[in-house]
């Protein structure tokens, strides 16, 4: 395809081939630590090492389609102390590189804090990350703004 842009497609699962599908269970494997090493993932899924390597870089779960980017998280914070340090290690903890924090002026004991991430060494996706965040004491409300 030397010349040619790149396009991408969002495919349904289910009329993927099966060595597509098989190809992103042993990338997962991988990344969750299940199988250590990429002989041990192919096995496990049925998959010969040779079309794993021929199409590990070109297929990826949509979740993940936008690992290298940078994240904007919007988040409604209690105020009060120590809530926005226990984001931003829950963040960090992730893997998640925060580039920039604004946080506005409390009112009615909440404040809006907007936090920019990178999200290349993310461990899991942004949806993920987003869930443990409203687990994270203090935090009312967290959405994606943008990526």
């Amino acid at each position: 395809m030397a010349g040619k842009d790149l396009r991408f497609f969002l495919v349904q699962e289910d009329i993927l081939p099966e060595t597509f599908y098989k190809t992103v269970q042993a990338k997962e494997l991988l990344m969750n630590g299940e199988a250590v090493t990429v002989n041990e993932a192919v096995e496990r899924v049925q998959l010969s090492r040779s079309a794993f390597y021929k199409y590990k870089d070109k297929i990826y779960p949509f979740s993940r389609w936008n690992r290298d980017q940078t994240v904007i998280l919007e988040m409604l914070l209690e105020h009060r102390s120590g809530v926005l340090s226990a984001v931003l290690n829950s963040i960090a903890a992730l893997g998640g590189n925060i580039v920039t924090i604004n946080q506005n002026i409390p009112q009615q004991g909440t404040a809006i804090a907007t936090v920019t991430i990178e999200t290349a060494n993310l461990k899991g996706d942004v949806e993920n990350m987003i869930k443990l965040l409203h687990k994270t004491s203090g935090v009312k409300a967290a959405k994606l703004l943008g990526a």
